[in-house]
């Protein structure tokens, strides 16, 4: 039976600010994988991650790019493998984050770190650099505190998460021994409450695709060309319709083949939560109502449905003020939520 040292407490204590300020530190890095303009910032928050690894204790310190991906995002690996006979740990995170746009919608820079009625808001605050430097602190805490581990200890962060993990996927393929482990944790998920941490056993999968419409060769005035031009943006939307009943059903054929639904004790797990529908739909959705398959609870939709979301809609004119263009060109981008056994 492994004991917390006992001057670990204190140590969190006393560097609980330090830690903050270090964490506020890897938030204003501007990590965006979707964008190219942000590769040096990439960069950058590998190279800060890097040296939280040095500092430390770490060993074997490696920046990491499949052979099959020169160009994409680095991945980063250390270790420390000293504990014989002890299980070993894989830790696994990302340090890239989505676009923060719409800018509107925030209250404050989304990379100036802010911190509100004890909350931390930034870009990349709860996916993932805070529970991706949780876990470093976590590790350092018990070095400084213990001088060793109790157990051996990997690390494997990514940086193209938002766009799908196609390096480390390759990666995990081509050196899955440099990776074994006795238990991979993951913490790019949530607390299920407020001092109520969750156990996650699985994730929902994704599929994300662009659905594209071809009108006129070239955008046409409305005023000379309305009523006989093809409108691309009328069709993408038949399009998008057709896709999803009012119900909450997909109509893509076949779509529900292989969907398995949760099994007994599942359910009976989720029904012991401590879940408050219309708390959650004011609170956390600030909606007036829920949508989806209302045969199945608001934990089996998120947790165990395939569902089909609409993101965006690019094309024609979106500025201020007006212009009455007929689009030459529509799409939209959707993405698909798959669960075990769902081959779409």
């Amino acid at each position: 039976m492994v004991s917390i040292p006992a001057e670990l407490p204190a140590y969190l204590d006393q560097n609980a600010d330090r830690f903050l300020s270090e964490l506020k530190d890897l938030l204003r890095i501007p990590s965006v994988s979707t964008l190219p303009a942000h590769r040096p910032d990439m960069e950058r928050a590998h190279a800060f991650l890097a040296e939280q690894m040095r500092a430390m204790g770490m060993e074997n310190i490696q920046r990491l790019l499949p052979k099959e991906r020169p160009q994409g995002e680095p991945l980063l690996y250390a270790d420390w493998l000293h504990a014989p006979g002890a299980p070993t740990l894989l830790f696994y995170g990302h340090y890239d984050v989505q676009p923060p746009d719409p800018l509107s919608e925030w209250l404050t820079p989304p990379f100036e770190p802010t911190v509100r009625d004890g909350n931390l808001y930034a870009r990349g605050a709860s996916d993932d650099k805070g529970q991706v430097f949780a876990q470093v602190k976590a590790v350092q805490a018990w070095m400084q505190t213990s001088g060793r581990l109790p157990v051996n200890v990997k690390f494997l962060l990514e940086g193209e998460e938002e766009v799908g993990g196609e390096g480390v996927e390759l990666y995990v393929r081509q050196h899955h021994d440099a990776l074994a482990c006795d238990c991979a944790v993951v913490s790019d998920t949530a607390f299920f409450a407020p001092g109520l941490p969750s156990l996650d056993v699985g994730l929902r999968g994704m599929v994300y695709a662009e659905i594209e419409v071809q009108g006129p060769s070239r955008d046409l005035h409305s005023g000379m060309y309305g009523g006989v031009a093809p409108n691309p943006f009328e069709a993408l939307a038949r399009i998008i319709v057709g896709l999803k009943s009012v119900e909450g059903k997909i109509l893509i054929p076949g779509f529900y083949d292989h969907v398995q639904p949760p099994n007994a004790a599942e359910l009976e797990a989720w029904k012991r939560l401590p879940f408050d529908e219309n708390a959650y739909r004011e609170q956390e959705l600030g909606s007036a109502a829920l949508t989806g398959e209302q045969q199945y609870s608001v934990l089996e939709r998120t947790w165990a449905r395939p569902t089909l979301e609409v993101h965006g809609m690019p094309g024609g004119f979106t500025g201020p003020g007006s212009k009455t263009v007929i689009p030459a060109h529509a799409s939209a981008k959707i993405s698909m939520r798959l669960v075990p056994d769902q081959r779409p």
